[in-house]
Formats: C-alpha cells, structure tokens, sequence
C-alpha cells in the first residue's frame, strides 16, 4: 500500500502543502505577537468578531459552492470542461457573495442605530469578505486540480502580507480596528492580483464547454453544505458571541487570540493533510480506483489521530513557553485554556477525515446530518459552560460538541468499509485507465 503511493504524486503534493501551511503558520503567529502587543484585548475582540462575520459569509456563501467545484473538477476530462466548472462556480459565488455583503452592511447599520459604532467598521468587513472570498476560490480550485506549488504560495503570500500591514498602519495610525482591517484587505489585495495574474499566464486558454449542466451540478451538490457550513461556523466561531454577551469584548480578546494559536497548529497540520490527500481520493474514487482510495482514505485517518495526539502532548508539556513566545504578556491569563482547545481541535480534524467517504459518494445531505448533531452539542453546551465557568467553559465545550460530531460522522460514513464498486449515480464519469498525475 505505502510504496503504490509513493509512487503517486501525493509526495510532491505533501511537501507544498506542508511548505503553506508551515509557512503560513508562522507569519500568522509572528503577526499575532507583534499585534497583541500594539492593540488591547478589547480591540482585538472587536477585530475578531468582525472577523468571524467574514468567515461566516465565506462558509455560508461560497465555500459550498467551491466544495462542489474541487469535488466535481476531477471528473472533468478537457480543459474546456475544467473552463465550463470554473465559470459557474465562479458565477455561483460570486451572486451569493454580494448577497453576503449586501445582508452584512444591511445588519451593520441597523446595530449601529441602537449601539454606539462606527459604521465604517462594517463597510470594511464587507470589501475585505469580497477580497476573502476571491482568495479562497483561487486557492481551493488550486487544490482541486492539484496545483499544490500554486495554492500554497497564494496563501503564504497572503498570511505574510495580512499582519504585516495591519502593524504598520497600527504602528503609524494608532490602535484602532479600522486600521487593523484595512491593512488586511490591502494586503490580499496585493496577493489576489499578482496570483490571479501568474495563473492566467500559465493556464491553457480553452473555451468553456457547455457538454455538461455544470451549474445545476454544482448547485444539486452545493445546497445541502450551505446549511452545514452555517453549523460548521457556529461551532468553530459561535462561542465568542457567546462569550461577548456573556462576558466583555476583552473576554473575546483573550480567548480569540489563545484559540487562534491553538487552532493554528492543529488545523495548520490537519489541513496539510487535507490538501494532501483529499485531492488523491477523490481522483482515485472518480476513476473507480476503489481500493487505492481506501488506502488513501487509512492513511488520511491514521496520520490525523497520531499528529492529533502528539500535539496534545507537546502542548501539554509546553503551554506556558508557547504563551510567552506567541502572546503580549496581557494575554497569558487564557493560558491554561490552551489544552482544552487543543483536544477540541484534534477531535474536529479526525471527525472531518472520518466523513469524506460521505463527500467521495456525494452524499451531503447525509454530511449535514452530522454535522447538525454537533451544532446542536454546540448549542446546549457552550452557554451553560459560559455562564457556570466563564472562560473555561468556552474552552471545555469545544472537546465536547467535536467530539460527538466526530462519532456520529464516522457511524453516518462507515470508513472502516472498503467500496467493492462504485455506488449508481454517485459519479458521472468513470476512468478505466490510471490518471496521468499519479502514473
């Protein structure tokens, strides 16, 4: 098993995808110390909380849509029909992100009537979730067509760029959130264009082709993940609203800034095992390659629980150090979160790994299922824990939502059984022969 995928592509794909996400990773944490020391922890709550209105369009409003298109574009034949996918997913994202931003603005400024804020800060939410959701269509279409060198150097470019302009406009303009977010959306500014002016230099210029109903597809796939991504948002975001009403901005401050280090490192490792091996199972599963998906699929899961593990230890061991290099010392109070955190974020990887046979067979009406449990978990958990335990509650109910959600995924997906053939009507095209990228 291991030497047929050594063979493959999936080495040159690991080693791309470890370089971004290593590299990414350390811009963010070096920006995250140098940050933490110029802005307060009720301005970097602000920031946070404006953030995750960002993230939430992006998983609500597009991400399902280019889910579909790295899904669907192994099963495309020609450059014309890869041209056909890009175009109607691009389209599809593109009407729900202006929706996106048009409902933000909208919520923007009615809260502005009855509380005290700047409207300003929702006018630059909404360009820097446009500027988001142009960077992640480039790089996850990228990902699908296995272009690893490309997506990880966009996203690198980008995590460098983000907190070093964001400094420099604190540094020289004062400690604001509106400075925080216009050097974040200058900076993707910059990296969108010069990666989307390097991709349209390499790419085979092909007309679209019109063979396949590619925009029914991708909305018959798309669908069933929009409320999904909505769950999946309020689970991994959801609590430090809940932590802002219950508690202070600062309160938000703290944990967001503790929980995106954590979160770095495990979804940092998990996500380059994703980029890793995602793309190769669903190659392998679209060419009716049943057995080497399967294999992909174990040494998908397997290499997530032992990384998993292991970070749980070594921050065990080195919670207070990781502290003091990555956070201004105002911070260090959220310290003894970091393990809890930790455990949730290993729990959400596995349960993401668990379910893919689900999205290999299309089956994200199945997904949401799942994911439905875990937003409900969220929902009962992260309240009562808040209110009893303050901080810590936050911090104990991440390990407790992902990990139901982790065991009812892998009872919905059953990864632990080996497809003899492929289930009808899960594919649309079958390949008899070995794709070119893995020979």
């Amino acid at each position: 098993m291991f030497g047929a995928l050594k063979q493959s592509k999936l080495f040159g794909d690991a080693f791309w995808a470890l370089f971004g996400q290593a590299a990414s990773a350390l811009a963010l944490l070096l920006g995250t110390r140098l940050l933490t020391e110029l802005v307060s922890p009720a301005v970097y709550g602000q920031v946070a909380l404006l953030n995750g209105f960002v993230a939430l369009g992006v998983a609500v409003f597009s991400y399902p849509f280019i889910c579909a298109g790295m899904r669907i574009v192994p099963e495309c034949e020609t450059a014309g029909q890869r041209s056909g996918l890009h175009a109607a997913v691009a389209g599809l994202t593109l009407q729900a992100t202006m929706l996106a931003i048009g409902l933000l603005v909208l919520g923007g400024f009615a809260y502005g009537y009855f509380v005290e804020v700047s409207s300003v800060l929702f006018l630059l939410t909404g360009v820097l979730l446009a500027i988001t959701v142009q960077r992640e269509l480039g790089i996850q279409l990228a990902i699908g067509e296995r272009k690893q060198r490309l997506a990880s150097l966009w996203q690198t470019s980008d995590s460098v760029l983000r907190p070093a302009l964001a400094i420099a406009l604190v540094w020289w303009l004062g400690g604001n959130p509106e400075w925080v977010l216009l050097g974040y959306i200058l900076a993707s500014l910059l990296s969108n264009l010069v990666w989307i002016v390097v991709k349209r230099r390499n790419a085979v210029r092909m007309p679209a082709t019109a063979s396949r109903s590619f925009r029914r597809e991708v909305w018959v796939y798309a669908l069933p993940l929009i409320p999904m991504e909505l769950i999946f948002w309020i689970n991994g975001l959801g609590d430090r609203y809940v932590i802002g009403y219950l508690l202070t901005a600062a309160d938000v401050g703290l944990y967001a800034a503790t929980y995106m280090i954590v979160n770095e490192a495990f979804n940092r490792s998990a996500m380059v095992l994703l980029r890793t091996f995602q793309p190769a199972y669903f190659q392998a599963f679209s060419a009716q390659h049943l057995q080497k998906a399967f294999s992909i699929l174990w040494v998908w899961i397997t290499s997530v629980a032992a990384l998993g593990a292991l970070g749980l230890l070594l921050l065990l061991l080195t919670k207070d150090w990781v502290a003091s290099m990555v956070l201004a010392k105002s911070y260090h109070a959220a310290v003894d979160l970091m393990p809890a955190m930790a455990l949730g974020c290993a729990l959400h990887a596995l349960g993401t790994a668990l379910a893919q046979p689900l999205l290999a067979h299309k089956r994200t009406k199945t997904l949401l299922k799942g994911r439905l449990c875990g937003a409900v978990a969220a929902a009962m958990t992260i309240p009562v824990l808040v209110s009893q335990y303050g901080l810590p509650g936050a911090a104990w109910a991440n390990p407790v939502y992902f990990g139901i959600e982790a065991v009812v995924l892998a009872i919905l997906a059953k990864p632990w059984q080996a497809d003899s053939s492929a289930k009808p009507g899960t594919i649309q095209t079958l390949r008899q022969q070995p794709l070119a990228a893995d020979a």
